[in-house]
């Protein structure tokens, strides 16, 4: 990791969770208080992509059951109707 810079430059911003870990336009950094640090590691980025797409998997899954509660109608397992 390098490039300590005192913030990130003005993107659309994805937070990992609520880690300090920000995505900005393709790139991660690390956020505090007091800077931030572009991750240049491709196994650590790497590993925040895949993180990153099983939270959005997970997020899918939840909003698709969320639906599922909101319609009545809607068959649920190991429910008969």
């Amino acid at each position: 990791m390098s490039s300590r810079t005192p913030s990130p430059p003005l993107a659309r911003s994805e937070r990992l969770g609520r880690s300090p870990v920000v995505r900005l336009g393709g790139q991660w950094w690390l956020v505090t208080g007091s800077g931030s640090l572009l991750a240049t590691d491709p196994t650590f980025t790497g590993e925040l992509d895949r993180f990153a797409d099983a939270m959005t998997a997970a997020d899918q899954a939840v909003a698709g059951l969320r639906s599922q509660q909101d319609d009545p109608s809607a068959p649920r397992p190991g429910r008969r109707r």
